[in-house]
């Protein structure tokens, strides 16, 4: 089999349903031990506050307790959200987790809020017009990484000399330009938010200028995928994960009857909830691998990163195993950082 490019997860450790957050991490360590068992790269862990059904409200903690339970499977934030958080703080976090598992962390770097005005204002006590300052930010923690300080008598203990790799993640033009311009890493959320994929990826691609991280562009695209041992029973999870998404997106938790839920997934509103989840792999583990590969070549991608979508633990497990059987990973195939051997 010709080897395929890299798959990796994004976990937003999610809280099922009578669950309580403790059960959500002991299922993103089980799925981040199973996925280093089948050969998948790398887990990354989102930043969201104030949401009822995602427990990775802080992804440095998430990782550190992920990786006490693994070995050799890279691990990161997709993302931080930069500007809810002094650089200064992000360097000592991330510089701390690779002095404690060296070679195994990623830093990818964000500028939404990852949640709503009022939490963001009133509870993060951040400035609404704090994302302006993301490109700063980013060359203030980087320079803290390599040690370098910005301010007299000021380093990142831990932090300086650990050259956490730094990934640039977006989903509108801005990622993509300032991630060229930068010469780091690109990861597109098409998980999410789908509309500028391709363009995106053809203006980073063009524009990336080589730095003394890398020499040639990498781009990571995202997307959702369901996998089963049947075509019918994938697309009657993908049917309940959309229905799910979208109602959560409304609704925001509330208990609705059939007959509401009903009527928002026929109205204009439930149906751009929807089209967040247009790139969606579907099937079994050969459709999913074939849908996986016509993604590949629109994305223009050098690795995906799935997130797997199921109502359980056991059907999301078996996602991953079908998809990885398929795709041919190889367990003792080690993760590699771009920003290292692309040089």
């Amino acid at each position: 089999m010709t080897p395929r490019i890299p798959l990796s997860i994004v976990d937003f450790s999610a809280i099922f349903e009578s669950e309580r957050p403790a059960d959500a991490f002991r299922r993103s360590v089980a799925t981040a031990r199973r996925a280093e068992e089948l050969g998948y790269s790398r887990v990354w862990y989102s930043e969201h506050h104030n949401t009822a059904a995602i427990a990775s409200a802080v992804p440095a903690l998430v990782i550190a307790h992920v990786a006490a339970h693994t070995s050799t499977i890279r691990l990161g934030a997709g993302g931080v959200m930069l500007p809810n958080h002094p650089p200064y703080i992000v360097a000592e976090q991330f510089g701390t987790l690779e002095e404690m598992h060296p070679g195994r962390i990623d830093l990818g770097l964000g500028r939404a809020p990852g949640t709503d005005r009022t939490t963001l204002a009133r509870a993060l006590r951040r400035p609404l017009d704090a994302a302006q300052r993301f490109p700063s930010d980013i060359v203030e923690l980087v320079h803290y990484l390599r040690g370098e300080s910005l301010l007299d008598g000021v380093e990142a203990i831990p932090g300086r000399g650990t050259h956490v790799p730094i990934y640039i993640l977006g989903s509108s033009l801005y990622g993509a330009q300032l991630a060229a311009k930068l010469g780091l890493p690109y990861s597109f959320a098409s998980h999410l938010f789908p509309p500028m994929l391709e363009q995106a990826v053809a203006l980073y691609r063009e524009t990336f200028e080589p730095s003394s991280v890398m020499s040639e562009p990498y781009v990571i695209a995202a997307l959702n995928a369901t996998a089963a041992d049947s075509e019918a029973e994938a697309r009657q999870i993908h049917a309940q994960m959309v229905r799910q998404h979208v109602t959560a997106m409304h609704l925001n938790g509330r208990p609705a009857s059939d007959a509401e839920i009903a009527a928002l997934l026929g109205s204009p509103a439930g149906q751009q909830y929807a089209s967040m989840l247009d790139h969606y792999a579907v099937g079994t583990g050969d459709q999913v691998a074939a849908q996986l590969q016509a993604f590949t070549e629109l994305a223009q991608a050098d690795e995906l990163m799935l997130l797997i979508k199921g109502p359980d633990t056991a059907t999301s497990t078996r996602s991953l195993e079908l998809i990885a059987e398929a795709w041919g990973l190889d367990p003792d195939r080690t993760a590699g950082d771009p920003t290292t051997w692309r040089r």
